[in-house]
């Protein structure tokens, strides 16, 4: 490839990037931001930081009255401010220069410029922007941006003109004060054709009102009809209100939590971090959501909306609630569409958990109704924080429900009847055993569930005189009763036969009786022994190589499954009766087969052959038994 010819640099000279900087407009107008609607947003932005530098500017003469006014009839966009102005050096060094925040922290020099359209020294942490390249976004909606502003530093300053189009150019002319009044400053953007889905006047109303509805400066809307002007934010947050009663109060959050989110909260919990200036309000849902299912939350820095989708703000076990903030120390990222993740945030997050947990425990304390409306819909949340919360555990547990041998209970009602609770280990193992342990008098709690294994056992931390223990097949078994020694020795032969026919499955075959006398066998396994059995059966058919010599160190004795009969059902009292072997075997894999089904858990590809297998066995031997 041949270079043109460029004059050589010493070695080790510094040499400066070479930019396109049409190419610069385009990645960061039309990329950095997921939307082109954020263009108002970032208009507002900078009104709203130039007024903040004008009362800093001028603190005795700033006017209640000083806002922001925007106009949209269809040509243009309009967005007007009182605010501290540009003069013909800030406009180079910060309208024309890329990059370059006017946002300085405290100590900057008093000759330099800080916020939004103009100098004045201010801690940064008072505006909103921080990044210098929001008007970039107007980009995309307009090919030229037409900026006009008057510095209030000075009482004659001029006004100031200057036009940025999309591909990198821009001018600069000094306009008589006359062509500005009053300080402030003005952008007007000319719509292209295809962004009248972002400029139409309602849109521009409507898009105010959503990312300015808390800003703390008036802001008008004027759709060029020659009506009086319609106010974006007419009410100040409704939690800096003052309301006659509590109950007013209460009402007033909930009404706001209705509007924002399109449902009647079960609950409103008040925020409020006075460290990092934050205040708003948590609606708790009235339904309960999909495990692990995160709601957004609705981030306001500063008054401005910064995201509708903010995760970050709450931990992940808080999705029983949708937030609405106002906060002042929170750091957006470049597009301020997100929060930037630092200490600060995650401080934050640690805070209004701390806020969630408080509220649940004053609920617990004063409110058994809400407290149980809330558990009802939201117990897998509480669940999964009384996991790591241990005054949360002591406070809620004996009041979650969970599923039990006595149906759906909470542990406080179930410990009351039961001084030996059972826990299974699965949610298969639970179905397997609930009518029999039931029928037994054993009280058995489904421990298959996310946290409900871990939390009962951890029940005698609240209620000492219960003892927890895991659910063990041989537990089960020796609460069913033996049969009679004449019953066994008359039913030998077919148990013989039976586990024959059932040794593929590992499976013993033993004969009781147990309620309710509706169920013909009960089969007794679980995930981990199967599991074995399926590692030790590779061993065997991988004897001689690595690998088995691998899993044969790795073999242990795997417990076999069980299939219980039960002598008190007529079927079976009269399949142990059946003298001819191959009907026998048949219908001990019938009766496996069905206990398997019973079970609920996934069927092996062996199991399903082998039901499909006794059923037309049977069916041949009926119809041949007819005829």
């Amino acid at each position: 490839m041949t270079l043109p010819d460029a004059p050589l640099s010493p070695a080790g000279a510094d040499r400066a990037f070479q930019v396109d900087l049409r190419g610069l407009v385009d990645l960061l107008s039309h990329h950095l931001y997921s939307s082109p609607r954020v263009y108002l947003r970032e208009l507002l932005q900078n009104a709203v930081d130039a007024l903040t530098a004008r009362r800093g500017l001028e603190p005795a003469a700033f006017a209640d009255a000083f806002g922001i006014r925007l106009f949209a009839d269809g040509s243009v966009v309009r967005v007007e401010d009182d605010g501290v102005g540009l003069t013909e050096a800030d406009v180079h060094t910060f309208l024309a220069t890329i990059g370059r925040s006017s946002k300085r922290a405290g100590g900057a020099p008093a000759d330099e410029p800080v916020p939004g359209w103009g100098p004045i020294v201010e801690q940064r942490a008072d505006f909103i922007g921080q990044f210098g390249i929001g008007l970039l976004s107007c980009f995309l909606v307009a090919d030229e941006i037409h900026v006009l502003s008057r510095s209030a530093r000075t009482p004659d300053a001029p006004a100031v003109e200057w036009r940025g189009r999309g591909d990198g150019s821009y001018t600069v002319r000094t306009l008589p004060s006359s062509a500005r009044p009053r300080p402030g400053t003005t952008v007007t953007l000319t719509p292209r054709a295809d962004a009248g889905e972002w400029t139409r006047p309602a849109q521009v109303h409507a898009l105010a009102r959503h990312f300015g509805s808390l800003l703390r400066h008036p802001v008008t809307f004027d759709d060029g009809t020659g009506g009086p002007g319609a106010a974006v934010n007419p009410e100040p947050a409704p939690w800096t209100r003052a309301y006659p009663t509590p109950g007013a109060r209460s009402r007033a959050l909930a009404a706001y939590g209705e509007e924002v989110f399109g449902f009647v909260p079960l609950d409103t919990i008040e925020l409020d971090l006075p460290a990092v200036g934050l205040k708003g309000i948590a609606c708790v849902l009235p339904e309960a959501v999909p495990a692990g299912r995160r709601h957004g939350h609705r981030v306001h820095v500063k008054g401005m909306l910064l995201s509708e989708q903010a995760e970050e703000i709450l931990p992940e076990w808080a999705f029983f609630v949708r937030c609405v903030i106002d906060a002042e120390s929170l750091r957006p990222t470049a597009s301020r569409e997100s929060l930037y993740e630092d200490d600060t945030l995650a401080a934050v997050r640690d805070a209004l958990a701390d806020g969630l947990r408080s509220w649940i425990a004053r609920t617990a304390a004063s409110d058994p109704d809400l407290l149980g409306r809330f558990l009802q819909a939201h117990h897998l949340a509480v669940k999964s924080l009384a996991v790591h919360d241990d005054e949360i555990l002591r406070m809620l547990l004996p009041w979650l429900p969970f599923e039990t041998t006595d149906g759906h209970a909470t542990l406080d009602e179930f410990a009351r009847s039961h001084r030996s609770v059972l826990v299974t280990s699965s949610v298969e193992e639970f179905r397997q055993v609930a009518a029999i342990a039931s029928a037994a008098g054993l009280g058995v709690v489904n421990g298959g569930y996310t946290y409900d294994r871990e939390l009962v056992h951890r029940l005698p931390e609240i209620r000492p005189e219960t003892s927890v223990a895991d659910l063990d097949p041989a537990t089960l078994t020796a609460h069913l009763d033996p049969v009679d020694r004449e019953t066994e020795l008359a039913a030998a032969a077919y148990l013989a036969l039976a586990r024959d026919a059932l040794a593929l499955f590992d499976c013993d075959v033993a004969l009781r009786t147990f309620q309710p006398a509706s169920a013909p066998a009960l089969l007794l396994d679980n995930r981990e022994a199967r599991h074995e059995r399926t590692r030790s059966q590779l061993a065997r058919e991988q004897q001689g190589g690595l690998w088995g010599d691998i899993l044969g160190h790795l073999r242990q004795e795997a417990p076999r499954a069980q299939l219980i009969l039960n002598q008190l059902n007529p079927l079976v009292r009269t399949a142990v009766t059946i003298d001819e072997p191959e009907l026998a075997r048949t219908s001990a894999e019938a009766l496996y087969g069905q206990a398997a089904m019973l079970s609920r858990r996934p069927l092996r590809p062996a199991e399903s052959s082998l039901i499909n297998r006794s059923f037309l066995d049977l069916l041949a031997h009926a119809l041949r038994k007819d005829s």
